[in-house]
Formats: structure tokens, C-alpha cells, sequence
């Protein structure tokens, strides 16, 4: 097959915004020291009864509307996440269950920040293969759902969202709109990002992912443009996880990426985990700084350690 494309996008966050000074109140903290360290402003949390699964299915049921498509063209809902509290059933099934859509294949991809772009190579390839013809792939977390609220590292960082894409079989003649996927872990680092415990609590060895993600990312980013033929100064917008503004600047700069936005939702957002970029995208999308057709590079990294990234055709 030609390979596959991203006919729409679409994204969602709770109305609550929680800020700086907010925290300021909670934790020894303030709005300098947060910003000078990550670069967040403010950050959007999820009511008590708003479950992962419903941020989810607002943000799959706007890119559904976007692409003109009814729950009943999808055959395939895959959710990335690593929020969801209970094992069964899974998101995707619930998501697949608040939109209708009446017999999809449905699971769930836990590979924290790195979630989206995993769930969206895996789409890719199912299409390619031709076991789904019309995916919807999300990436939804609730991050403030494990977060420790006294531990001043962590609860500055988080936040919660969605963001979701529809992932259709290129048309004949047209060349594919998802690039080859750029996958892999460093499982020696794999405790450096956790979600553990019981009640299940957000921890992170931050000093240890950021010279992990500043000097193993470029050569990873640049390998990923390789991949897909394109040439990173033809890049037209760069979207890494919002995990940190510290790393994601100067690993645009490094990557070479000159004539690329390079999205910094994470100072509105926080980190949103396996929501932050299909959310990052999806704003770019809706604010016109992408039109369609530009080439775009989508890169997460995060738990396990686990990296996935490609080079997409703005749709």
C-alpha cells in the first residue's frame, strides 16, 4: 500500500487552569523558580468525575468532526495511555463506547510520554497491512491523578488532556503521510520515570532524563528525518514532548530544524504525558502556524526509558 496519512486532529483540556501562584500556595514554590526550571505558566486539571476515558473520547469526537466522519467509519480506537485506573475495561473500549462506534478493535498503549507517537506508528501499520482501514488514535492523561501534591519536583510539572488524531490510507497515487517510525528504549533508565505504588504516585529522577534527552535526542531526531527523506531545515514545525522547555529548545536548535515552529505548549499545558503531543499538534493545526501538507516531526520520549518518533504530512 501507499502507507498511510492523519486526516484530522482535534484536542481537549479540563476548564480548570491551575498556576503557578496556585501552587505557590500548596507547595514551597513560586512562579520564578517554576518557570526558570521548565518553563510552565499554567496547567489544565481534570474535575474528580472527569475520568481519562471522557477527556479521551471530547478530544477522538472533535478530530472525528474535523475529518467529516461518523463513529461508524472507524475500525480501529487506539488509546495511549498510562492513567487509566482500572484494567478492564480498557480506554479505548470506553472511548469506543461514549462515541458509538459500533465494532472498532479497541486497546490501549502504555508507554507514557512516548504513548502517541507508539499508538500512531502502530495505526500506520495496520493500515498498511490492511487490518483497519479508519483509526482513531488518541493520546489522554490525567496526570494529576498520581501526582503527589507535597513533592515540589513533580507537581509543578503535570497536567491534564487529550489529543487525538484520525489515521486514514493515503489515496492512490499519493505518497504516504506518516513517515517510518524511529522506535527504542534505553532499559537501563527505565526506573528514572515511574508511575508506582499503591495508591499509584508520579516520580521521576529528573536530572538523570535530562542528559539522557540532551545528548541521545538530536542524532535520534535527525536519524528520523533520514528515515522519511526530509532534511531537517525543511522541517515546517517540530513537536517533541512538552516535557520540559529546557529540553525542548535546544534540541530544536540542535537538531537544525531553522525554518520549524517548534511547539511550546508544555508553558501553557505543563506535561500532559502521552497527551502532550497530539495536543501540541493539534493547537498548531487550529491556530493555522501549519498548513497542509508540512512536514512535521512528532518525537516522545519519557517512561521506560522509551522514545518514538516520525515525520508527518500536516493534514
Amino acid at each position: 500500500m501507499n502507507g498511510s496519512r492523519i486526516t484530522a486532529v482535534g484536542h481537549y483540556q479540563p476548564a480548570e487552569v491551575l498556576t503557578n501562584e496556585d501552587l505557590a500556595a500548596l507547595v514551597d514554590t513560586s512562579d520564578e523558580w517554576i518557570r526558570s526550571r521548565v518553563g510552565i505558566r499554567t496547567r489544565h486539571v481534570a474535575a474528580p468525575d472527569e475520568p481519562v476515558d471522557e477527556l479521551a473520547a471530547h478530544a477522538a469526537a472533535k478530530a472525528l468532526a474535523a475529518a467529516g466522519l461518523t463513529p461508524a467509519d472507524v475500525d480501529l480506537v487506539m488509546v495511549a495511555t498510562s492513567t487509566a485506573v482500572d484494567r478492564s475495561p480498557n480506554t479505548a473500549a470506553r472511548v469506543a463506547a461514549r462515541l458509538g462506534i459500533p465494532s472498532p478493535a479497541a486497546m490501549d498503549v502504555n508507554v507514557v510520554c512516548a504513548g502517541f507517537t507508539h499508538a500512531l506508528a502502530a495505526a500506520d501499520h495496520a493500515v498498511r497491512a490492511g487490518a483497519a482501514t479508519r483509526a482513531l488514535v488518541v493520546g489522554a492523561d490525567k496526570m494529576t491523578d498520581v501526582t503527589d501534591w507535597t513533592d515540589r519536583s513533580t507537581c509543578v510539572l503535570v497536567g491534564d488532556g487529550a489529543g487525538a488524531a484520525v489515521v486514514e490510507a493515503a489515496r492512490p497515487g499519493e505518497a504516504a503521510g506518516i513517515g517510518p517510525v524511529l522506535w527504542g528504549s534505553a532499559p537501563e533508565l527505565g526506573n528514572a520515570v515511574r508511575i508506582e505504588g499503591t495508591p499509584p504516585r508520579f516520580a521521576q529522577e529528573g536530572q538523570s532524563v535530562y542528559r539522557w534527552a540532551t545528548t541521545q535526542l538530536p542524532p535520534l531526531a535527525r536519524r528520523t528525518c533520514e528515515r522519511a527523506g526530509v532534511a531537517p531545515e525543511e522541517l515546517a514545525a517540530v513537536v517533541l514532548h512538552q516535557a520540559n522547555l529546557r529540553i525542548i529548545e535546544p534540541l530544536a536548535a540542535r537538531l537544525g530544524a531553522v525554518n520549524a515552529v517548534v511547539a511550546r505548549d508544555v508553558t501553557e499545558s505543563g506535561n500532559t504525558s502521552a497527551a502532550s503531543i497530539p495536543l501540541a499538534l493539534s493547537k498548531l493545526v487550529e491556530r493555522g502556524e501549519i498548513t497542509t501538507g508540512d512536514p512535521v516531526l512528532l518525537f516522545g520520549f519519557g517512561g521506560n526509558l522509551s522514545y518514538a518518533g516520525q515525520v508527518v504530512r500536516c493534514p
